[in-house]
């Protein structure tokens, strides 16, 4: 059974200026991470953009993200929508270009409770063969994923394990706590940047933070020492990676998309890591005061000389 454990970076998904994929860029980016130690990759979310890919450019990540691991790490594929019907034919989708799991989230723009939204989560989990993970975001969503549903999911094994970037850390402890003493049905990764160390301290079973697009490194040095127990080398390399976090705080005045995203490919694009910060329109890109801001920021956490 493959375990979906460690540092799983939600990849971004690198853009030519003129708005078209660039799928060369994104082979970069893929042996960027998986050589800086990455146990997983998760294509298809927030950093990913997914939201602003129509379907065929979804699939064209898919497709080349896991011809370009080939098998050297697990590849976990978002799969956000309205529906679930919508969702399973996603999820069919990305079974059939070779992902190892799919990411689920509540349903987007539809209203539901928590029962349709348990059954939502069945639908979608038997519409596939491969595991399935609950993507609690509720930032995106505007739905909080209840600790009793998920853990009562993986009881019954409609869910391996919970993406939690609802940045509600009390929830996310006891969600911990219940799935140890249900017998741990369900690997939890967190979404944090700054907290990674804490969140392993208390139990998660990995992370997914997007600024390890930035500096994998670091976050596997984080790792290696959370789990030798090492606690006070894992909080420094946890405080020079907040450090380095302070590039999404740089552009002002930005929406939420635009800013922190936006960020990662600056910083990516700088240390030649992709060849462009495009965004998909219709955002644009950083330039100018803050780019030599995310620079300064580089060369102080010793990424850029």
């Amino acid at each position: 059974m493959t375990e979906f454990r460690g540092i799983v970076p939600p990849v971004v998904t690198p853009m030519r200026p003129d708005g078209s994929l660039d799928l060369e860029g994104l082979d970069r980016v893929v042996d960027h991470l998986i050589d800086g130690g990455m146990h997983g990759l998760f294509i298809l979310g927030s950093c990913g953009q997914v939201a602003y890919l129509t379907d065929a450019e979804r699939d064209a990540v898919v497709t080349r993200v896991v011809e370009r691991v080939a098998g050297r790490v697990p590849v976990q594929v978002g799969t956000p929508d309205f529906t679930a019907r919508r969702m399973s034919t996603s999820a069919r989708r990305a079974q059939d270009l070779g992902a190892d799991a799919v990411v689920v989230s509540a349903p987007v723009y539809a209203l539901n409770d928590e029962a349709e939204i348990a059954r939502h989560l069945r639908i979608v989990a038997e519409s596939v063969d491969i595991p399935v993970f609950a993507y609690d975001v509720p930032v995106r969503v505007h739905t909080k994923l209840g600790r009793d549903l998920l853990i009562n999911l993986g009881r019954e094994g409609v869910l391996r394990g919970v993406k939690d970037s609802s940045g509600d850390d009390v929830a996310f402890r006891r969600l911990v706590a219940a799935n140890a003493q249900a017998g741990h049905p369900l690997q939890l990764l967190t979404g944090h940047e700054v907290m990674v160390d804490g969140m392993l301290l208390l139990g998660a079973d990995g992370a997914v933070p997007g600024l390890a697009n930035v500096d994998p490194v670091g976050y596997r040095r984080l790792w290696d020492a959370a789990q030798a127990g090492d606690w006070a080398a894992a909080r420094a390399e946890q405080d020079r990676l907040a450090e380095l976090f302070e590039i999404v705080f740089v552009p002002a005045g930005r929406s939420g998309d635009a800013g922190g995203i936006g960020a990662f490919k600056a910083a990516m694009a700088s240390l030649g890591i992709i060849d462009s910060a495009a965004m998909p329109s219709p955002l644009e890109g950083l330039t100018g005061a803050d780019v030599e801001q995310i620079d300064a920021i580089l060369e102080g956490v010793g990424l850029k000389g």
